[in-house]
């Protein structure tokens, strides 16, 4: 198969007609597994509402609870830690377990700390 150049596919865009261009960007969709939709703009109010709920944010384990080695588990899993730096970071509580995460990702932390039987905090 002969290599097109950037002026073939050029002059090919410029004589197709608006349903040849359409069945073009279809194709293009299926094969690469992309969409050709443009982005959604982001209003006013909806900046206003991001700006009150923080884009990053850091947990911080307050409280062990009694169930120490069920949190040091949590920890491992969480932070990829050995058991030694997970238990050490357990001791020194009040202790950041992550540091500038997505919001989303830091609610699933602080279940998971919870569930361990940890008191967390989010900010």
């Amino acid at each position: 198969m002969a290599k097109l150049t950037h002026e073939d596919i050029l002059a090919y865009l410029e004589e197709a007609t608006i349903l040849e261009l359409n069945d073009l960007v279809k194709a293009i969709e299926e094969k690469f597994d992309v969409t050709a939709a443009a982005p959604v703009a982001v209003v006013a109010g909806d900046a206003a509402a991001a700006d009150a709920a923080p884009a990053n944010v850091t947990v911080t384990l307050t409280d062990v609870g009694a169930t120490k080695v069920a949190v040091i588990k949590a920890v491992r899993e969480i932070t990829g830690l050995g058991l030694v730096e997970a238990k050490g970071l357990v001791d020194k509580t009040p202790a950041e377990i992550k540091k500038d995460i997505p919001a989303e990702e830091g609610a699933k932390i602080k279940e998971q700390l919870e569930a361990a039987g940890a008191s967390v905090e989010v900010k």
